[in-house]
């Protein structure tokens, strides 16, 4: 299975990139990170339909979809690594997570979405995402493959 985080925004060097790379590392799926951004001063609504034409661009088209949203339900990491595996055992090749920018998803775009998921009801920051869910990316597989890493 290969994947793909598309996201709205660059993230530099630092900690925050650094957690990334260590989860990336530690992969056996490929992961690839594909960074969009829009820097024409646009309206919010404006803004969120050209980001979710960037997101489109950035997943593959037989990507199952999987969009972090503040809305989205709230799995345990055993229910998320069981629905990888679902996906994976079903023959999907592709798995794509959008993270979207400060004014979150454009309606039209998470209505393409297979999955809408929430890592809460705290507020994170859209940088901070990412390492979040690499590190439960990496717990999935992990999960999936038997490990003793996720107790439990």
């Amino acid at each position: 299975m290969r994947i793909v985080i598309a996201a709205v925004g660059r993230l530099r060097r630092g900690p925050e990139f650094d957690l990334v790379e260590t989860y990336r590392r530690r992969m056996h799926w490929p992961v690839s990170i594909r960074e969009v951004e829009e820097r024409r001063p646009l309206a919010a609504a404006e803004r969120q339909r050209r980001e979710a034409e960037l997101l489109r661009a950035a997943v593959p088209d037989a990507a199952a979809r999987v969009a972090l949203d503040e809305h989205g339900i709230q799995m345990d990491s055993r229910q998320f690594a069981d629905r990888i595996g679902a996906w994976q055992e079903g023959g999907r090749r592709d798995l794509a997570f959008v993270i979207g920018g400060a004014d979150g998803l454009d309606a039209a775009f998470l209505a393409e979405i297979n999955l809408k998921v929430s890592l809460g009801t705290m507020t994170w920051p859209h940088l901070l995402v990412r390492g979040m869910l690499m590190e439960q990316l990496y717990r999935a597989q992990q999960i999936l493959a038997g490990h003793p890493y996720h107790k439990g």
